[in-house]
C-alpha cells in the first residue's frame, strides 16, 4: 500500500492511549457556560436574558455579519448569567451565557429536511441555522465553507488526526460511519463535486480497511503516512491531490474543500435529524488523569467537571500538571479549569509539565527541514524578537500554520511558535486587522 505524504513534518510520540476506547455518552452537566465567540469571525449576539427558561437546542446567540454562527443552548434550564468571562482560547474576556440545568432535555429542533430533494440553498441554510462550525479545531462557520468563492471539483474529508494523544476522529470513523457517509453525501451534493477522498493516517489501519470495505468505493480512502502535521489542510491537499495552495490562498483556489470527519456527522445530524450543534465527541486523555476515554459531551461543560466526573480526577505523583484544550502540539494551555468546552475542542489532554530551558539558536536548520510550509522558522523568530514585522511578513510570516514542528525539533528549545504568533498578531493589528 502506497502511503501519501508531504515534505517536512516531525514524528512526536503518538501516545494514542484511547484508540480502542469506544465513545461513551457523558451525563448531563449541572450547568454550562456557552461562549458567544466559539467560531471564527464575529461573535454571536446574545438573544436571551437572565431568568429566562430555555430548551435544549434553542437559539441563545444569533450571528453577526457574514462570518459568524448561531449558538444554541446545550441543556434545558434557566439562564443565570449573561456576562463576559475570561477565555483561554481568545486570550481575553468574551461574552457568555451561563445556564443552570433544571431537568432532562426538552428539545427545540429544526425542521428535518429530505436532503435528496432539497436545494443547495436550503441545505446550506439548514447547516447555518444549526450553528455547525469546523470541528477539527479551526471553528470556521461551515455554511460559509460550503459556499466557496470559486468552483471546486474535489472534497477531502480529514480523518488524519495527526495530533498525539487524540483519538475521537478515529472512533467516529469506526463507530459512526453511516452518519459520516450520509454527511459526506449531503456535502457532495451541496458542492456539486464528483471526487471525494477521506485521508486517514496509517496508524489507524483498522479504520482504513473498515471504510474501504464498508463504503465499497463510494468514497476513495487515501492512506497517509503517519507524520505530524498530516492533518493540516494544505498538507492534506498536497499529499492526496498533489496540488499546492498558494501563499495567502485558500483550498478553493486549487479546487478543493476540506472538512473534518466530525463536521460531516454534525452536517448529517443538522439536516436529517434537525439537531443543532450542542454536543460533540472529544478525547479525555494524558498521563495526568486517572481515567481516559472518548466521550460524546455537551458544549459549554466546564473542564473541571469533565476531569472530575469523566476522568476521576488528576493522577497523583506528578509535581505539576498541564491541562490543554487539544493535544500537546497545538493545544492551548488552560489557566482556569472553569473554562468551558467549545465547539472546536476535540480533546482535553493532561500531561506532566516539562520545563524547557531555551538557549541560543545554533543554526542547525532542523526547524527548516521540519517546517511543512517551507519557511525559515529560526529567521522568523529572530525578526519577530527584533520587532522587524515587515521583514518577517516578506519571508512568509503569515504562511506559518503554527503547528509547532519547529519548536518540537529544536535542540536549543527555542519556542519559535510563541514569538511567531505574537508577531502575526502585532503585524495584523498594525495593518488594521487585514490578513
Amino acid at each position: 500500500m502506497k502511503l501519501l505524504t508531504f515534505k517536512g513534518g516531525v514524528h512526536p510520540p503518538e501516545k494514542k492511549f484511547t484508540e480502542h476506547e469506544k465513545i461513551q455518552k457523558a451525563p448531563l452537566p449541572e450547568k454550562v457556560v456557552v461562549l458567544m465567540a466559539q467560531h471564527a469571525g464575529a461573535p454571536a449576539k446574545v438573544v436571551v436574558e437572565v431568568g429566562q427558561q430555555v430548551k435544549t437546542g434553542q437559539v441563545i446567540g444569533e450571528p453577526q455579519g457574514p462570518i459568524s454562527a448561531y449558538v444554541h443552548s446545550p441543556v434545558t434550564g434557566t439562564v443565570t448569567s449573561v456576562a463576559k468571562v475570561n477565555s483561554a482560547v481568545h486570550g481575553m474576556a468574551v461574552e457568555a451565557v451561563t445556564i443552570q440545568r433544571t431537568g432532562e432535555d426538552e428539545w427545540d429542533l429544526l425542521p428535518k429536511l429530505d436532503w435528496t430533494n432539497a436545494s443547495k440553498e436550503e441545505l446550506i441554510e439548514q447547516v447555518k441555522r444549526a450553528g455547525v462550525v469546523g470541528l477539527g479545531g479551526a471553528m470556521f462557520p461551515t455554511h460559509v465553507k460550503l459556499n466557496p468563492p470559486k468552483p471546486v471539483d474535489t472534497l477531502i474529508i480529514n480523518g488524519a488526526e495527526c495530533e498525539p494523544y487524540l483519538t475521537i476522529d478515529h472512533r467516529v470513523m469506526l463507530e459512526m460511519d453511516e452518519e459520516l457517509l450520509e454527511g459526506i453525501e449531503i456535502t457532495k451534493k451541496i458542492l456539486g463535486v464528483k471526487e471525494v477522498y477521506i485521508g486517514i493516517e496509517y496508524n489507524k489501519k483498522d479504520a482504513i480497511e473498515y471504510l474501504q470495505k464498508k463504503w465499497n468505493g463510494k468514497v476513495k480512502v487515501a492512506a497517509l503516512k503517519t507524520k505530524y502535521p498530516q492533518g493540516a489542510e494544505k498538507q492534506l491537499i498536497k499529499a492526496i491531490t498533489g496540488r499546492e495552495v498558494p501563499s495567502g490562498g485558500l483550498p478553493a483556489d486549487v479546487g478543493v474543500v476540506v472538512q473534518n470527519v466530525s463536521t460531516m456527522v454534525a452536517i448529517k445530524q443538522a439536516v436529517v435529524d434537525g439537531k443543532p450543534l450542542v454536543e460533540r465527541g472529544m478525547t479525555l486523555t494524558g498521563e495526568g488523569v486517572n481515567k481516559k476515554g472518548n466521550w460524546w459531551i455537551r458544549i459549554g461543560t466546564p473542564i473541571s467537571w469533565i476531569i472530575e466526573n469523566l476522568g476521576s480526577g488528576f493522577t497523583e505523583g506528578y509535581s505539576e500538571l498541564k491541562v490543554l484544550m487539544g493535544g500537546p502540539m497545538m493545544g492551548i494551555p488552560v489557566p482556569n479549569l472553569d473554562t468551558p468546552l467549545l465547539k472546536g475542542n476535540n480533546g482535553i489532554t493532561v500531561i506532566p509539565e516539562q520545563k524547557r530551558e531555551s538557549t541560543n539558536c545554533i543554526r542547525c536548520s532542523y526547524c527548516v527541514f521540519a517546517c511543512p510550509m517551507n519557511l525559515q522558522p529560526y529567521l522568523l523568530d529572530l525578526l519577530a524578537r527584533k520587532k522587524k514585522y515587515d521583514e518577517a511578513a516578506a519571508i512568509g510570516l503569515l504562511d506559518c500554520i503554527e503547528c509547532g514542528s519547529c519548536s518540537y525539533i529544536c535542540p536549543a528549545n527555542v519556542d519559535h511558535v510563541k514569538s511567531i504568533k505574537l508577531a502575526k498578531k502585532v503585524y495584523r493589528t498594525l495593518r488594521g486587522g487585514k490578513k
